[in-house]
């Protein structure tokens, strides 16, 4: 969607203050020992607190308030009793809440001590790859251009994108037009428009960046077993630096 009133712009806020708060306070509970279950129960309190609604649930029937993905798990991890998270892990936490007909998505990953350095490294290169792509996330600069720094990013720290995943167009639902590709596809050639509207979210990998079905019909692992990272914010496009609305 692209604003069109400021009731528009705090409607969004709104959201986007749910979900980083949500964000955070499953953020400081991660933890050796702890399941992701447990993990999307404190997601979900806080949505419910603040009178939201889950949109993955909303839109397309997903079983739980939020995604949590492990490790090799790209994207769209079931949350589980059984899944128990482990020293050395890299756990991604994803969240799309819903308020009053607006929604907002942001993602972080967070590592597990001990955890090795190159594991670390994956994880910060994704929020730099983000970082990076802000430069470009401006009115009249071109989609393309936004992937085309994050893919440069990653490349250049060792790791790759996984080309199937990527941004999009948000606000009314979960995914909107435009896609975001996390490289440089000439196709993606539509100008950025003051008020629109979108994600960026680098997904990366230590390996091939070839992704298989998790076989759950939910999830979204990296093919050769390595490890990825994912980072997200929702952000509105303006004259200058992007609005995040995500963001603490």
């Amino acid at each position: 969607m692209s604003i069109k009133s400021y009731k528009e712009l705090l409607a969004l806020r709104e959201v986007g203050r749910i979900v980083r708060l949500a964000l955070e306070a499953m953020a400081a509970s991660v933890r050796a020992g702890v399941t992701t279950a447990e993990l999307a129960k404190i997601g979900g309190k806080v949505m419910r607190e603040n009178g939201a609604r889950s949109a993955p649930r909303l839109v397309y029937g997903f079983p739980g308030d939020v995604l949590i993905s492990l490790n090799d798990e790209a994207v769209h991890g079931i949350p589980s009793d059984s899944r128990t998270i482990r020293a050395g892990d890299l756990v991604k936490l994803d969240v799309t809440f819903e308020k009053n007909g607006y929604m907002a998505d942001a993602a972080m990953t967070v590592p597990v001590e001990p955890v090795s350095s190159d594991a670390r490294g994956l994880a910060a290169c994704a929020e730099r790859a983000f970082q990076k792509a802000m430069r470009f996330a401006r009115a009249n600069h071109r989609v393309n251009e936004i992937g085309r720094a994050v893919e440069r990013e990653v490349r250049r720290s060792g790791f790759r994108v996984i080309r199937e995943l990527g941004g999009h167009g948000i606000g009314r639902t979960i995914h909107e037009e435009p896609s975001v590709p996390n490289y440089h596809d000439p196709l993606a050639r539509q100008r950025l428009t003051e008020g629109l509207v979108l994600t960026v979210e680098p997904i990366i990998t230590m390996g091939s960046g070839e992704p298989k079905d998790g076989g759950d019909g939910w999830t979204v692992k990296t093919a050769d077993g390595s490890l990825s990272a994912h980072y997200e914010h929702t952000i509105v496009i303006t004259d200058g630096a992007p609005t995040l609305l995500t963001a603490a």
